[in-house]
């Protein structure tokens, strides 16, 4: 295991010391202040730098393969409506606003 001082931790990561100063402040970047100077741990530092790696992705695999069916015999239809015109007609009903005929006010001095 060896110990990095704050300029060579900053010429590892590629960083100016300052933004790895700041970067240890925040918590982002693992060191140690030991009385007047900072410490990291070389190890540490290469595990920081693999956690920016960005995530694999998963290739799109085109091949051959069989498409699977599915063969239920009680399959039961929930939801949805037979055509768009069905849609519209139930949307316009639910955005058609109830209204009733308001109350006059009726107080006498």
């Amino acid at each position: 295991m060896k110990t990095l001082n704050l300029e060579e931790a900053a010429q590892f990561l590629k960083l100016h010391p300052e933004e790895v100063r700041r970067r240890v402040k925040a918590g982002i970047i693992p060191g140690a202040k030991l009385g007047k100077r900072w410490a990291f741990i070389d190890d540490d530092l290469a595990a920081y730098m693999r956690l920016l790696y960005p995530t694999p992705r998963q290739a799109l695999q085109v091949g051959h393969r069989e498409k699977t069916l599915c063969h239920s015999l009680n399959v039961e239809k929930h939801g949805g409506l037979a055509s768009p015109h069905q849609a519209a007609s139930v949307l316009d009903a639910l955005l058609q606003q109830k209204t009733e005929s308001r109350r006059k006010n009726s107080t006498t001095n």
